[in-house]
């Protein structure tokens, strides 16, 4: 008797254990949870700040912890081992992580198209064409941005190594104190230093801008600066939190499109850069929310011409299948 009670106990304690595994692993659809979310200075986080004031304001269904950082070299550790949950990212970087975790990491929204100007101190570079000759002050060697040049220069029938002078500065400081010292010029910058040089440097103007010269090219990529990444763990546990999430963030990307200045003011509120240059360069900073099969299709395209410029660029091969987000 003695015995078959004690069988039992055991089999009653093996089916609760069971149990709680199996509830551990299910996605949670109604349980409150803290998105813990970080972002880098600059447009890829731009998007954000609306969500993050409604959410300071108790107006959101999720609740965010969110963290801002100058580098990605600071971000990526933290979600590797899972100290975050999101991150807005370099869209290349995105790719980079989902390959050395071996699909740890998803992507779930295209946020910031391209950001990169020609910019010139003069008045004789309206096209690309009319780059053949130039010197281009440049920042970025050996990542996207050399990357992007190349590619457009080469789909303009420019030889990158042969008909411009490519003259590579370590950070966009060095290329607006040149062009303040010069009569002339032309450079390559990202937003939202364009509007940065354009405060400091008399008579520079947008020559040509990049993300356009992509669009040009009608291929089916985009050129794809910054995306929101989401641990797969978490995406498989929180599918609920998540979908509330993404609605929320289309929302605030739309609201910082149609209302530039109180986007700004949030901005700022949030450290991402000052107001004052935020209302002039969101214009200019192409956010936009993008998901689902436009997000993968745009995605695909320009990893492709990224991976043939450089496969280490994208972590060394394209990413598969489980690599984008489905609802």
């Amino acid at each position: 008797m003695k015995k078959g009670i004690s069988i039992l106990l055991i089999f009653i304690m093996m089916f609760a254990l069971l149990t709680a595994c199996t509830k551990n692993t299910e996605p949670q659809q109604n349980e409150e949870v803290e998105i813990r979310i970080a972002g880098l200075t600059g447009p890829t986080t731009m998007g954000l700040v609306q969500l993050l004031d409604q959410a300071d304001q108790g107006k959101t269904t999720n609740k965010y912890a969110f963290s801002l950082h100058g580098s990605a070299d600071e971000v990526t550790p933290k979600l590797i081992q899972g100290e975050l949950d999101m991150a807005a990212i370099p869209a290349n970087l995105a790719s980079v992580l989902y390959n050395n975790t071996e699909g740890k990491v998803k992507l779930l929204a295209v946020n910031t198209l391209g950001v990169l100007y020609i910019v010139e101190k003069g008045d004789t570079v309206s096209s690309m064409e009319d780059l053949k000759g130039k010197t281009i002050y440049c920042t970025g060697k050996g990542s996207v941005p050399e990357y992007a040049l190349r590619y457009l220069l080469n789909e303009n029938g420019i030889n990158p190594d042969n008909d411009v002078a490519l003259e590579w500065k370590s950070e966009p400081a060095e290329v607006v104190a040149l062009l303040s010292q010069a009569d002339s010029g032309v450079a390559m910058l990202p937003q939202p230093y364009v509007t940065v040089a354009k405060s400091k440097v008399q008579n520079l103007r947008i020559a040509i801008n990049l993300n356009n010269e992509w669009e040009k090219l009608d291929n089916g990529s985009l050129m794809i600066t910054g995306v929101i990444v989401v641990r797969s763990d978490f995406a498989a546990k929180y599918p609920e939190q998540i979908k509330n999430f993404l609605d929320d963030y289309k929302k605030s990307i739309e609201y910082i499109n149609l209302n530039i200045e109180e986007g700004a003011a949030l901005v700022e509120k949030y450290n991402i850069v000052n107001a004052a240059v935020a209302k002039e360069a969101i214009p200019y900073c192409n956010i936009t929310y993008m998901d689902g099969t436009d997000m993968k299709t745009a995605m695909e395209g320009y990893l492709n011409v990224l991976y043939e410029q450089n496969p280490k660029s994208v972590g060394g091969k394209l990413p598969g299948e489980d690599f984008y987000y489905k609802e």
